[in-house]
């Protein structure tokens, strides 16, 4: 096994044994929220970092998520688990149609469009009896055991979120390393020149942006599920930002920087909360300097350093091996 693979278990090994070593209640709350957010930054990720289409309506599909779990709960008395399937299958199927429209706009176009549509979403469940209005909805019901399993503590919703992370995580990763992934990066790095390829620009994009809002419905349900209160606040804007900051942060268009990026955000926010509102003037110019020095986030700069370091020993090695030649004939 590689150094790589070890490492791998290693964060494995720590993540499982986590609440066990740490039983505490802050730092696994803390966790589950990183782990919740992680997904939605993923689905991010797909349509953002892979296809090159940057969306802001990602809040929108996690409220969407979240509220079609609570109303199909509540309102409606299905299980809980039918109900879960059925409101990614619920919001898969709206960004369809808003994909289709969406997707033919390009560059900041697109964004202020996806970003319209959140704000639309988010009106639509702040003026809503169904969803509450602004009182929100109350009383979502814990996930249904699972056979021997429940989930009424929170070390329990820590290994359901952590289960729901790794699969998400490997789900992307098998995307990064398919024909399809590879597909949606040659769309980022020229629509026209995938066209004279022969694929078919809008059906992939489209495709990202259904996968994408897929993963942003997971998180919202997921988070539906933990919290069981929902507001209106959720699908606001501003929520839309705090996802691409997440991505931003860790690594546009990377396979660990969504996961990075959470966590050191995430955790950064909750270690300044006792500056209070305050906590943003510190806050602030460490984001900004962040992106000014690695624009393409904590890993993308990592991967370029890499890849610097190992061209370097090439031209190291290419060198040493034209001066032993060079000797050799000489002699």
């Amino acid at each position: 096994m590689t150094k790589k693979t070890y490492l791998l278990l290693a964060l494995l090994v720590a993540a499982l044994l986590f609440p066990i070593l740490v039983p505490n209640q802050y730092y696994l709350q803390i966790l589950i929220l990183v782990f919740i957010w992680t997904i939605a930054v993923y689905g991010l990720n797909t349509i953002t970092g892979l296809t090159g289409q940057l969306s802001l309506a990602h809040a929108g599909f996690f409220a969407i998520g979240a509220y079609s779990l609570g109303l199909l709960t509540i309102n409606a008395g299905i299980p809980f688990w039918a109900a879960f399937v059925l409101a990614i299958v619920i919001t898969t199927i709206i960004s369809f149609f808003i994909g289709i429209v969406a997707l033919r706009t390009k560059s900041h176009f697109f964004a202020i469009y996806t970003m319209s549509v959140g704000f639309l979403i988010y009106l639509i469940i702040y003026k809503s009896e169904l969803t509450g209005g602004v009182r929100g909805l109350i009383g979502i019901p814990n996930p249904a055991p699972i056979g021997p399993l429940t989930f009424e503590s929170i070390q329990s919703y820590y290994y359901l979120m952590l289960f729901f992370l790794l699969l998400t995580i490997f789900f992307m990763y098998r995307l990064f390393h398919s024909l399809l992934g590879k597909t949606f990066i040659a769309i980022r790095n020229s629509e026209e020149l995938a066209e004279t390829l022969g694929i078919s620009v809008m059906k992939n994009k489209l495709l990202a942006f259904v996968i994408s809002a897929g993963l942003a419905s997971l998180s919202g349900a997921l988070y539906a599920s933990y919290v069981r209160f929902l507001g209106p606040q959720m699908a606001d804007i501003h929520v839309a930002f705090e996802i691409l900051l997440y991505l931003l942060v860790g690594g546009i268009g990377t396979l660990a920087g969504p996961l990075i990026g959470t966590f050191i955000v995430v955790v950064l926010t909750q270690m300044l909360q006792f500056l209070e509102e305050f906590r943003m003037l510190v806050f602030g110019p460490i984001v900004v300097l962040l992106i000014l020095f690695y624009p393409r986030g904590i890993v993308g700069g990592y991967l370029m350093w890499r890849a610097k370091r190992a061209k370097k020993q090439k031209v190291a090695e290419a060198s040493s091996t034209k001066g032993e030649n060079g000797n050799a004939v000489n002699h």
